[in-house]
């Protein structure tokens, strides 16, 4: 950050602005002049809260997709179908057990085992060969997605969270002053998505700790670089890589069961989420955990503040930070250049 802003002044100036601004948005009692003109700061924090925990939904699908497409360059153009079908799975283990925490687990097994058989069998065959193996997942997202549609149906499903994490809970932003009494009233939000908020962040610290702070990241940075070297050296790559493609397989699968309790899930999510991934990682770097974490807030925050603000153009805006970000930024945000 100190190099940035010693060789770019202007634009830590400004960014430095921008931060501050939100921060008094969020943060502070808004004047009436100001209400007048945006909105009631409520609809402001609710949209702001949605697309933060919407961005960690997105970001839980996105950072397994960002280890198997950034980091080993598989186009699995599947992955959307993994998100759906892990939904769906943890939908019957949870109704069947009644314990929603048990779903996670086994989903991300079962996932898991569903993504093993697709590295081994499939795109082990495939090494390098991108167009075969974005053909080859695409005719496997349709034949997974004509699946669960014989299945599960057309309808749609709601996995329904434990008791204590159901209902509002008050968080520490004022959404405004009682008129009568002066006393702040604080915004009330699901308890739900804070607690899956929290739950995206120690994921995605635990991951980035892994992949910079372990031998096991070590070996899948090597491995990334210069495989060749690395299988010289006496290590297994193919079993590295199967293992990262295993466990980017079950946290989509996990994310699965996240985005039914978020919302329904129903056929054709599955695309929304693989085309949310997609540009999460062309707008975060690929390859980078940090950057799929910006990538999915920036992106989160957009969809939910133009659904608010600007309904007509809010699926506009999403593409036209990807473009942005592809014009002056090609590797992405925090992606760094090969």
């Amino acid at each position: 950050m100190e190099q940035f802003a010693k060789n770019r002044p202007a634009w830590a100036l400004l960014i430095a602005l921008v931060v501050v601004g939100f921060l008094w948005l969020v943060l502070a009692p808004w004047p009436v002049e100001l209400e007048a003109m945006v909105g009631r700061k409520r609809v402001f924090l609710n949209a702001i809260l949605g697309g933060v925990t919407l961005g960690a939904l997105y970001f839980l699908v996105a950072s397994g997709f960002t280890l198997i497409f950034g980091l080993m360059r598989i186009v699995n153009l599947a992955h959307g179908s993994l998100f759906l079908l892990g939904g769906y799975l943890g939908y019957e283990i949870a109704t069947y057990t009644g314990s929603w925490f048990l779903a996670f687990p086994i989903v991300f097994v079962v996932v898991g085992l569903v993504g093993l058989a697709m590295q081994r069998f499939i795109f082990g065959y495939m090494e390098g060969e991108e167009l075969r193996q974005t053909l080859v997942s695409i005719g496997l997202s349709v034949v997974i997605a004509d699946l669960m549609l014989w299945y599960w149906g057309g309808q749609s499903y709601t996995t329904l969270a434990p008791a204590f994490l159901r209902g509002p809970m008050e968080l520490p932003l004022i959404s405004s002053i009682n008129p009568t009494s002066g006393e702040a009233i604080f915004i009330r939000y699901p308890s739900v998505r804070i607690w899956i908020l929290i739950a995206a962040i120690v994921i995605g610290v635990a991951m980035w700790l892994v992949l910079n702070r372990t031998s096991l990241g070590m070996l899948i940075r090597a491995g990334v670089d210069d495989r060749e070297m690395l299988a010289a050296s006496g290590v297994r790559v193919q079993l590295v890589f199967l293992a990262v493609f295993v466990f980017g397989a079950g946290l989509a699968g996990m994310a699965g069961i996240v985005g039914g309790t978020f919302q329904s899930l129903s056929p054709g999510e599955d695309t929304r989420f693989l085309l949310a991934s997609l540009v999460v990682v062309i707008v975060g770097g690929m390859g980078s955990i940090v950057g799929a974490a910006i990538g999915a807030v920036v992106i989160g925050l957009t969809e939910q503040m133009g659904l608010v603000y600007a309904p007509t153009y809010s699926v506009v805006f999403t593409f036209l930070i990807m473009a942005a970000v592809l014009a002056f930024r090609p590797q992405g945000l925090m992606g760094a250049g090969r």
